[in-house]
């Protein structure tokens, strides 16, 4: 539910709109039993009895790259020094759009997504299948591949970012889905962070972005039918009028109708009722509770028969925070602060290559 992608792709197009302290010591490798890493996650609520959603990834297909990778690790663990992050709550203030385009020696095909920062860093927080896009163009595949920033209502170019984390298990499970013609997803594990490197505008880089604060806790039974507040840039205006039309920031108050586990009894996927934030372009924004904490993250389409047109998806940041420190053997925030340049060298050093080659192999098939 998320592109804009021009006729030439459409394929592509339907895929992408349904389906990132020091520690005592770093080593080369890391211990073999991978639960010593997910010692920070509580263990699930049998009792809730959640609504199931089938999981597409088996533990033991999951690539171990960045776990065994001791200049990841150290770079990741040095991460966690850094200070604390200020926070706003208005989750508009800290919404962007991600708009890319790639150009080929025949065609011009644009995309455009949403996301959010989560740390004044200039970290942003948006769908896989958002981020994708920067390893696709480096494939080569697609043509010259170029994403902007933009921020406010309308959207206007701002920055420039680059790729620090996406899981490598997302990439490899939906390499071989990117080019069938109406693939369904159900949101696990599309998450990706980026973080802005540089400004596209005359004015430079802020001291501090706008975050919005991540509640990453396991999210009890009794939040369904909570009130919660989904932001997005809805691209209805763009798909029917096409790449110039004025691109708005939209938020809505709605209520959470369920809550999903993909076979854990973790709260995984909450299910939003219908708003006017349920279009095309809004997936990758944040949904937030009445404190301005964000809960969730859209991922997918609804079901507007039980929820109301305009239904929406969205992975929980407690399966955000649980998922990445099982493939990087960190929390979700100790990887969204340090040296960020330093540490999106050492991912792309480390595992770009693998997952580009994923993605090289099925455009090439």
């Amino acid at each position: 539910m998320q592109f804009f992608i021009d006729i030439a792709v459409a394929g592509l197009t339907a895929y992408l709109a349904f389906t990132n302290y020091l520690a005592d010591a770093i080593i080369s490798y890391l211990p073999a039993d991978e639960e010593s890493m997910i010692e920070e996650v509580t263990a699930p609520d049998t009792s809730l009895n959640l609504l199931s959603l089938p999981s597409l990834f088996e533990r033991s297909s999951r690539p171990d790259i960045l776990l065994r990778n001791a200049t990841y690790q150290q770079a990741a663990a040095i991460a966690a020094l850094a200070g604390d992050s200020t926070y706003v709550t208005d989750p508009e203030e800290a919404l962007v759009n991600i708009f890319c385009t790639f150009t080929s020696d025949t065609t011009i095909r644009t995309t455009t997504g949403t996301g959010f920062f989560i740390h004044d860093d200039g970290v942003i927080l948006t769908n896989a299948h958002v981020a994708q896009y920067l390893l696709l163009g480096a494939t080569d595949v697609l043509g010259d591949a170029e994403c902007i920033i933009r921020q406010g209502t309308p959207a206007e170019p701002k920055f420039k970012a680059e790729l620090l984390y996406i899981p490598p298990t997302w990439v490899q499970k939906n390499a071989s889905l990117i080019t069938v013609e109406a693939p369904m997803g159900t949101g696990e594990r599309d998450y990706a962070l980026l973080y802005v490197t540089e400004s596209v505008t005359t004015e430079p880089l802020p001291e501090s972005f706008p975050a919005l604060e991540v509640a990453t806790e396991l999210l009890p039974r009794t939040i369904k039918n909570d009130v919660v507040t989904a932001a997005g840039y809805p691209a209805t205006d763009l798909l029917r009028n096409g790449a110039n039309s004025p691109l708005l920031s939209v938020a809505a108050t709605t209520t959470i109708s369920e809550l999903y586990t993909f076979s854990s009894n973790y709260a995984d996927v909450i299910s939003i009722r219908g708003s006017k934030v349920g279009a095309e372009g809004s997936s990758g924004g944040p949904v937030v509770n009445t404190e301005g904490k964000v809960i969730g993250m859209i991922a997918t389409r609804g079901d507007d028969a039980t929820d109301g047109q305009g239904s929406l998806r969205a992975i929980t940041l407690s399966h955000i925070h649980r998922t990445i420190l099982e493939e990087t053997g960190f929390s979700l925030e100790k990887n969204l602060s340090g040296n960020l340049s330093y540490r999106s060298t050492v991912f792309t050093d480390t595992l770009a290559p693998f997952l580009i080659s994923l993605l090289s192999q099925e455009f090439t098939n």
